[in-house]
């Protein structure tokens, strides 16, 4: 736990009073958006079975998503149009700055996972692998990672031919052979390997 806290633990004391964590999910995949959310932990918040999304089973996600909404937070989504227009590092700062200005508080430090600033005047920690050492960003992972992958659920109903509820849009190959016999659709990100050879075929 206290490992857990550490980089909040050193904010506080260097007299930061709000500390927001932020992640992404969705830089990788084919198809999709990537969302970007930011969290506040609040005292006496019940921290337990809190980790890195990764680590999460999907049900274990799914119950500490509502524990963490009542959290300060801020999500932001960018869709497959300006992935393609501005790629998919620009896509998902712009998605972190979004969840940031979306915060029912502002913070007075965010601690981001990786190594990549955004553009904002607010302090910034970037931490690698942080969503396994900050509990603020464990937190932002989790939410997230839902909030994608039920996006990617409702577009298995839309566009059920491409099973994303089976692999919400990453390039498997099961999903890579679906592209090559169907061809992309309109969420597929048409600049990403894996999908741009696939069209005007």
């Amino acid at each position: 736990m206290e490992k857990m806290l550490s980089y909040e633990i050193k904010a506080h004391e260097k007299g930061y009073k709000i500390v927001a964590g932020l992640d992404e999910a969705g830089r990788g995949p084919l198809a999709g958006p990537v969302v970007a959310a930011a969290v506040v932990l609040t005292k006496n918040m019940d921290l337990e079975g809190l980790d890195d999304s990764k680590k999460l089973s999907p049900i274990r996600r799914e119950r500490i998503f509502p524990i963490i909404k009542k959290m300060p937070y801020g999500v932001a989504i960018i869709g497959q149009e300006i992935i393609d227009e501005i790629n998919i590092l620009q896509a998902t700062k712009l998605a972190m700055k979004q969840a940031i200005d979306k915060l029912m508080i502002s913070p007075d430090i965010l601690l981001i996972d990786g190594n990549q600033q955004i553009d904002t005047q607010i302090k910034q920690w970037t931490i690698i692998k942080g969503d396994a050492k900050s509990f603020s960003i464990a937190a932002a992972s989790i939410l997230a990672k839902v909030t994608r992958d039920r996006i990617m659920e409702e577009y298995h109903h839309k566009y059920p031919q491409y099973e994303f509820s089976r692999h919400k849009g990453y390039g498997t190959q099961r999903h890579r052979d679906l592209i090559a016999t169907h061809g992309p659709c309109p969420i597929h990100r048409k600049t990403f390997r894996g999908v741009s050879e696939y069209i005007n075929r």
